[in-house]
């Protein structure tokens, strides 16, 4: 009996019948103890493999930001060429409202000047323009839009710019004529682009009905858009608009028309 006791108890330790939970309870017990008796042996093991890994990250970061980049100077480039095809169209735009300006009569030799300000920009019913003395341009001189529409007269004169005081101004007062009667009224600026006039009421004046100033002959100024009149008044008050858009207004003609000339 003690000998089969003995042969059971060597077969329990018996390589052919060590059981897995034995191996990882040795296994275990030996990472213990490296850990009690040698806690930077892993450390120093496994340091090249763990730089190896941070170095490959790097690289791997560098290679990315390489490619973004890249995509980031694409994008630029294609907002560089946007850029230019719009200025492009810009410098076209240009060149057709010169053409259109050179047009503006058949008898015109006045001076062509951009607009640098316009209201809201400058202040209300005044332009200041890119030409000045040293173009040409003098004081009382008058200053038109496209399709010869009067627009105002110069008031203020530098060596490089001037200043053009707009039919609209609240201080501006001049004769004109309104309807197919051709009317004659007082043209009163009212400010912000726009402008009254007294007229009879027996004139039969209509909503619509063009507003004229001396230029050389008859130039449109505006139109007729509001009518207001007492019951009892034998005049009614012309509520008056500018034939061009004052805000959007880009180039000019000046001449001496000798109409309001100082």
């Amino acid at each position: 009996m003690k000998k089969t006791y003995l042969t059971k108890r060597n077969a329990l330790f018996s390589s052919a019948n060590f059981s897995w939970g034995a191996y990882a309870l040795v296994f275990a017990v030996f990472v213990l103890l490296m850990r009690l008796l040698a806690p930077d042996f892993f450390w120093t093991m496994f340091n090249p493999a763990l730089r190896a890994s941070d170095a490959l990250a790097e690289n791997s970061r560098a290679l990315l930001s390489i490619f973004g980049d890249t995509a980031k100077l694409a994008s630029q480039n294609e907002k560089l060429a946007s850029e230019n095809n719009a200025l492009a169209n810009e410098n076209l735009s240009l060149v057709k409202k010169i053409e259109s300006l050179s047009k503006l009569a058949p008898h015109d030799t006045g001076i062509v000047a951009g607009v640098v300000a316009r209201p809201p920009q400058s202040a209300y019913d005044v332009l200041v323009l890119s030409a000045g003395g040293e173009d040409g341009i003098a004081l009382g001189m008058e200053v038109f839009g496209e399709g010869n529409v009067p627009l105002g007269v110069i008031s203020v004169v530098h060596e490089n710019f001037s200043r053009a005081t707009l039919f609209s101004a609240p201080d501006m007062v001049t004769n004109g004529w309104v309807g197919k009667a051709n009317i004659p009224i007082i043209i009163r600026g009212a400010g912000a682009g726009a402008m009254n006039a007294s007229a009879p009421r027996s004139a039969g004046i209509a909503v619509g009905d063009a507003v004229f100033v001396p230029g050389p002959g008859m130039l449109p100024l505006g139109s007729v858009v509001g009518i207001d009149s007492g019951q009892s008044s034998p005049s009614v008050i012309l509520r008056i608009m500018p034939a061009l858009n004052l805000f959007s207004v880009a180039w000019t003609s000046v001449r001496d028309t000798g109409v309001f000339s100082p």
